[in-house]
């Protein structure tokens, strides 16, 4: 916090009035708060900073992910509408709008836009012109900073409008058409098959495994949505929830993420040219882009043939090679050509991942965790749902993905050993707890609850 008492110096000529100074702002006796980012504004109203009788909040609506957010291992974002609306009522006045946006469309910085929302709320004893001729001493991208500004000011000099976040996209009911005739064959029977909200999801999933891999991957994709959706049909004629669930959730598995997906990720030109965009590379600038990899011993040989694979991971000598070679991370830089070469040698190797240990792991899970969904459905709809959200424990590569096996595997023993006691409600209890912490303590505090470990 960066804070700034004034003290007029006609208050201080009056009988009893020297100022008494503190070194952090107290609830109830601050009159502006400025926030860069939407966090940071519900942070000074939990605090205590923003009151209704006298505060000025001078915030911009756009989010900065905090570390615990972005750490979480489910989507653990705050409420972005309901930090604004805390922030709105907390305050006598408050203005707020996206100016990370406004930052942009001038090309300046975002303290520039607080600065001249600051100016342009009144709050303080100062005419504009002190506001600019501050920013014209600095000497640093005065034009610049000085547009921005201009329009902050102008502004919030405007009657108070309702702040608001952007809307969500909308989902149009076209589908898209596709230049290849086969992807156009997919898109068309997953129409046949799905609409409303499902349909658009399958087309996505669809994109995400002709990209991943291929159209006969993708069609593989359509062959087992089928085979859960007859089974679906069967037992709740029209329902769409489960299989609006699986679409989602068997997509992400299939295009789990391996040494493959990550090196062809990370060289692709649509990735250069977003970094480019995102540091502002000038005209005769030379951008170096480096990769940090630490691919370990497991991820080795899960790239490696299925058999080849085994082999290394059961040998002696061998293993104990590779492991040394992998115990340290390396840093790639992928803006030169011999790092570029390397990671798209990797990323080449698409056309082989079907015969991969890791293929070969993953397809059996994925056949496994189907096998469970459909048998499920026969019986029990909403516990068949419940199983398949379970596949959002399985994320992420590493040792992330083996906590995520580890937490699967245990929801899945807890289910079979239970039986009937495992309810859906019991099953999306126990798969929160499994994503609250990274150790497992909550998902075991759960099992323990419900008579399961």
């Amino acid at each position: 916090i960066y804070y700034v008492e004034l003290f007029s110096a006609a208050a201080a000529q009056q009988a009893d009035a020297a100022p008494v100074l503190a070194l952090m702002p107290l609830p109830g006796d601050v009159d502006v708060v400025l926030a860069s980012e939407l966090m940071e504004a519900a942070r000074a109203v939990q605090r205590g900073l923003v009151t209704p009788d006298r505060t000025t909040l001078v915030a911009s609506t756009h989010r900065v992910y905090a570390i615990a957010e972005m750490i979480a291992m489910a989507d653990g974002r705050a409420d972005s509408a309901a930090l604004l609306q805390q922030a709105r009522a907390a305050a006598k006045r408050f203005v707020g709008y996206d100016m990370a946006q406004a930052t942009e469309a001038s090309a300046s910085v975002i303290s520039a836009v607080l600065f001249g929302a600051l100016a342009g709320t009144g709050v303080l004893p100062f005419e504009r012109m002190a506001f600019e001729d501050t920013i014209r001493r600095g000497g640093v991208g005065v034009e610049a900073s000085l547009l921005a500004f201009a329009a902050a000011f102008e502004r919030a000099a405007q009657p108070d409008a309702p702040a608001h976040l952007d809307a969500p996209a909308v989902v149009t009911s076209a589908l898209p058409k596709a230049s290849h005739p086969q992807v156009q064959a997919l898109i068309d029977r997953a129409a046949r098959s799905h609409s409303g909200a499902a349909l658009h999801i399958v087309i996505e999933g669809l994109r995400r495994l002709v990209d991943y891999q291929d159209v006969a991957y993708a069609a593989l994709y359509l062959d087992r949505l089928d085979a859960v959706q007859v089974v679906e049909h069967a037992h709740a004629p029209g329902s769409q929830a489960l299989s609006q669930e699986v679409a989602r959730h068997l997509a992400l598995w299939m295009s789990y993420e391996d040494t493959i997906r990550v090196a062809d990720l990370k060289t692709r030109g649509t990735r250069f040219e977003r970094v480019r965009s995102e540091v502002k590379v000038a005209a005769g600038q030379v951008l170096a882009i480096n990769e940090y990899m630490h691919p370990r011993l497991q991820e080795i040989a899960d790239s490696l043939p299925a058999g080849l694979g085994r082999w290394l991971l059961a040998s002696n000598w061998p293993r104990r090679v590779v492991a040394r070679l992998a115990a340290k991370g390396r840093v790639v830089m992928t803006s030169s050509l011999r790092g570029f070469l390397m990671l798209r040698g990797v990323a080449g190797l698409q056309r082989w991942r079907r015969g991969t240990l890791r293929f070969a792991h993953e397809d059996q899970r994925i056949e496994a965790w189907l096998a469970d969904v459909r048998l499920v459905a026969a019986q029990d709809l909403p516990l068949a749902v419940e199983i398949a959200r379970c596949q959002g424990l399985v994320k992420g590569y590493g040792d992330t993905h083996e906590r995520g096996l580890r937490n699967y595997a245990a929801l899945r023993s807890a289910r079979l050993s239970g039986g009937a006691q495992v309810t859906a409600a019991v099953l999306g209890e126990l798969r929160q707890a499994a994503l609250m912490d990274e150790h497992g303590k909550a998902l075991q505090a759960a099992l323990v609850k419900h008579a399961l470990a």
